[in-house]
């Protein structure tokens, strides 16, 4: 049996990995072992939890207000026992956080091929989004394997010489893990309503995600600014948002917004955060994962960056970049509340990430190398 070991550390890289996991679990001809960083903790559990995934190692290298610094040597020295003692033929990263890339670089001392989740996405900017932008680049550059989203992802890997005959595109493993969970919900749904008692869906839904560093500081209150402002000029909104733990979020979320429309949460588990997004009537967002599950649900998606590595929704025209200045973010999402043609044109379904089918592509893939 072949021994493929899973590598992953926070929340979205627990979801997109999940469903390839399961697949690869129902193999006979591979062994898999799965190993969690932690740099997400009760996060991740959560995602674990829900996709009855197993864990063998887990290097709990989570502290309060971690640094980089940190994550990445501490990491790195500890996975370097655990592919001495399994000796794995195959080792599986996910998209761009430290986990990953400290993953595949352990992998790389340890001579063990990398097979890389999520490859080929870029901003060409090293600072935005930081660290994941460089990341993920010396990621793709360790990596033997590229699993690709999407044909721009495929292009931007050539464009860095990486061979054409170790890039697959497969789409995304996220909307795998979507179509799954969103069968689920379909089954619970009092119990989400239940949950979400104070929220009256009857009004149109504003759900936002915001915790990307380098968004922190005056740009965080800038976003907030036009959340208050929002709330303020529309009467018929509820704005559901999930809270990140990082302290240099949740300090100011609490003390900035109060407002009787804006329902601070804490961090939602998976299958609640897709039933809140099923329920929206609009996205705002500086995350990554959402740009790619809002689609599938026909839902428009704000981006408070400047830069996204995912230029398929816009280029669609069911997303826009509208940056942290509190005037452009509260202008966008009044366009979107008062315009019906305008909401309509964003409001499309569209599966510019795959239907739901990356994890099968993959195992085939990994069968047919013969590694």
């Amino acid at each position: 049996m072949k021994k493929i070991l899973f590598i992953f550390g926070t929340r979205p890289e627990g979801i997109k990995l999940a469903p390839l996991i399961n697949k690869f679990n129902e193999q006979q001809e591979f062994k898999t072992f799965v190993c969690i960083t932690s740099q997400h903790q009760g996060l991740l559990q959560q995602v674990l939890n829900f996709f009855k995934i197993d864990v063998h190692f887990d290097l709990n290298v989570m502290t309060h207000n971690q640094s980089l610094n940190y994550v990445t040597s501490k990491i790195v020295a500890e996975l370097e026992n655990i592919f001495a003692q399994i000796e794995p033929n195959l080792t599986f990263v996910q998209g761009d956080t430290t986990s990953c890339f400290a993953g595949a670089l352990s992998s790389f001392y340890s001579k063990v091929p990398v097979a890389h989740i999520e490859a080929g996405l870029r901003t060409h900017d090293k600072l935005f989004p930081f660290p994941e932008e460089v990341n993920r680049i010396l990621t793709d550059h360790i990596a033997d394997y590229h699993f690709a989203p999407t044909e721009k992802a495929v292009n931007n890997l050539k464009s860095e010489n990486i061979d054409p005959n170790r890039i697959f595109m497969v789409g995304n493993t996220g909307i795998d893990a979507q179509k799954y969970v969103l069968e689920k919900i379909q089954e619970n749904e009092k119990e989400y309503l239940s949950f979400f008692n104070k929220i009256d869906f009857s009004k149109k839904i504003i759900l936002v995600t915001c915790h990307r560093r380098e968004n922190f500081g005056t740009p965080l209150k800038n976003i907030f600014d036009a959340l208050i402002e929002i709330s303020t000029q529309f009467e018929d909104i509820e704005i559901i948002y999930p809270v990140h733990p990082n302290p240099n979020v949740v300090s100011l979320a609490f003390s900035a917004l109060k407002s009787s429309r804006i329902h601070l949460f804490d961090p939602l588990n998976y299958p609640t955060l897709m039933f809140a997004l099923k329920k929206s009537y609009l996205i705002l967002t500086d995350s990554g994962g959402i740009q790619e599950e809002a689609p599938s649900l026909g839902k428009p998606v704000l981006i408070m960056r400047d830069k996204t590595e995912r230029p398929e929704c816009i280029e669609l025209g069911i997303a826009k970049l509208v940056g942290t200045n509190t005037k452009t973010i509260v202008q966008s999402i009044a366009e979107l509340l008062s315009d019906k043609q305008k909401y309509s044109n964003m409001a499309r379904v569209a599966f510019p990430f795959g239907e739901g089918n990356a994890s099968e592509k993959i195992v085939q893939i990994i069968k047919d190398l013969h590694f």
